[in-house]
């Protein structure tokens, strides 16, 4: 198998055996196994656990970025911005891989490296949310940012809250109306700070 594709291959064993039985759990065994491997495969690949941890950390959180930045960019109506934001996080958190466990729910948050990647998510979501606060309201850098973090915070711990509680009630509220749900929230806070009575 070519190097890329086997190394996608490990990723992808390797990012179910995180998901599911955290870092400190997982082992490389469990990982070689699960990808049909060898050890000393997985090691030409991958130096250590946490070399392959953040290498599928860096992968995820790349794609919850983009993620925001589409989200961001698929309209220049604010409202329907904020509900294709939220929508992003509902469903990078729903995504039937689990990488949204190494991101928003890692248990190596200790490491700095993990935390600097697992910071990384917040900070470029809401820098790029804040600029557009920012543009519709000529609110301060400092304010722009903080309601930024804000939506950022609401989103994922929404998400991920409703994840959990999905399926355990009888009374379970679908994803598409749990998005809404938190989006209108989100929506009616932050129109509160528009720069005229028409945005």
């Amino acid at each position: 198998m070519p190097r890329r594709e086997r190394r996608a291959q490990l990723m992808e064993a390797a990012l179910e055996v995180f998901a599911t039985q955290g870092y400190h759990a997982a082992a490389m065994d469990d990982i070689a196994d699960r990808a049909g491997v060898s050890k000393p495969v997985l090691y030409q690949h991958f130096p250590g656990k946490l070399d392959l941890y953040l290498a599928l950390l860096d992968t995820s959180c790349d794609t919850i970025i983009d993620n925001c930045r589409q989200a961001l960019a698929s309209t220049t109506d604010n409202k329907l911005r904020v509900q294709a934001t939220m929508k992003a996080f509902f469903d990078y958190v729903t995504s039937d891989t689990g990488a949204f466990r190494l991101v928003f729910e890692s248990d190596l948050t200790s490491e700095p490296a993990v935390r600097e990647h697992v910071d990384r998510v917040t900070t470029e979501c809401a820098t790029m949310i804040a600029e557009v606060i920012r543009e519709d309201t000529g609110l301060p850098d400092e304010a722009s940012r903080l309601l930024a973090v804000s939506l950022v915070g609401m989103s994922q711990v929404s998400a991920r809250f409703w994840l959990r509680e999905n399926g355990v009630s009888s009374g379970a509220i679908p994803l598409s109306d749990a998005a809404a749900l938190v989006s209108g929230l989100a929506w009616r806070g932050i129109r509160g700070y528009p720069k005229t009575e028409d945005n």
